[in-house]
């Protein structure tokens, strides 16, 4: 049985999930007339300032100083090299493809729980991850004639491992401070590098830029690096990182829908059909139990 707990948990993480997966459309949109590099200082860099605003606005008060190094691994991850990777993928892959490619997250997500939070998903549990994260390994294969393809999934491969790394130790941190602050200050970690690189890279000619292209960076920008998490990271420190963390494998059928709505991609049936199969895995994944270590008080 779902506590009630853990289904605010699911809510918020649902919610987190929707705003991360207008992410591949947004920075398709955006990497079509904007360099990859100052799309990822920009998002770094301009959410971060934002974040260090609001952090100064309402007093917040430092973090613990034994957390710094946490927050550090973390701002890598969910700030720059995330960010970055998916922005290079996105220059060869489509982006239907990558969401299904990235349906394997939520398989890396509970193995990083395991290991750095201490819960123990079921074996039910982990089987129909698997099924999840095989079904993604297949859809792979079909396509692996396509040599763009191979470049992109293997930026894609490196993204799913520094996103689910990142989330996990964000996770962790929320367990002690609210969600919105982790990710504050992980963007704030950052603003003596990003501040920087976001100038040196600024385009010449900004106005060169088409409209589309800048929509999907301003969406970058503020609903893909910041806002998106604060939904985030409450859900996976009310609900536990490895059941709230399968919610997006939801994020896969509406990528695909993204895809055709916004990026006016043709969607194949077979894309089609292992995003509803990997879909499906999420809703046995979450009738598994998952032992969680009782929340700090």
């Amino acid at each position: 049985m779902t506590s009630s707990r853990e289904k605010l948990g699911l809510l918020l993480g649902g919610i987190g999930m929707l705003g991360f997966s207008g992410t591949l459309p947004a920075t398709k949109l955006a990497v079509a007339d904007i360099d990859p590099w100052f799309l990822t200082a920009s998002r770094a860099a301009m959410a971060g300032t934002l974040a260090l605003v609001l952090l100064v606005a309402l007093r917040r008060p430092l973090p613990p100083r034994g957390a710094w190094r946490t927050f550090l691994v973390a701002s890598i991850c969910v700030a720059i090299v995330y960010p970055a990777l998916v922005a290079i993928a996105m220059l060869s892959a489509p982006v239907a493809h990558g969401g299904v490619i990235l349906g394997v997250m939520p398989l890396a997500t509970a193995l990083g729980a395991a290991l750095l939070v201490g819960e123990r998903p079921s074996p039910g549990f982990w089987l129909a991850a698997a099924i999840g994260g095989a079904l993604v390994v297949a859809f792979v294969l079909l396509h692996g004639d396509d040599a763009n393809l191979a470049v992109g999934d293997i930026f894609l491969a490196a993204a799913i491992v520094t996103g689910a790394l990142g989330y996990t130790l964000s996770a962790r941190l929320s367990l002690t401070m609210p969600g919105w602050e982790v990710i504050s200050w992980s963007l704030v970690i950052t603003l003596p590098v990003s501040i920087p690189a976001f100038f040196l890279l600024m385009p010449s000619n900004p106005a060169a830029i088409g409209a589309r292209a800048w929509a999907g960076y301003a969406y970058c920008v503020f609903i893909s690096q910041y806002l998106a998490f604060f939904a985030w990271n409450a859900g996976l420190a009310i609900g536990g990182i490895a059941r709230v963390s399968q919610v997006q494998l939801l994020q896969t059928f509406v990528i695909v829908a993204a895809a055709a709505l916004i990026n006016r991609e043709a969607v194949d049936a077979a894309t089609i059909a292992f995003a509803v199969a990997v879909v499906a895995a999420v809703v046995i994944a979450q009738r598994m139990r998952v032992a969680r270590r009782a929340p700090p008080t």
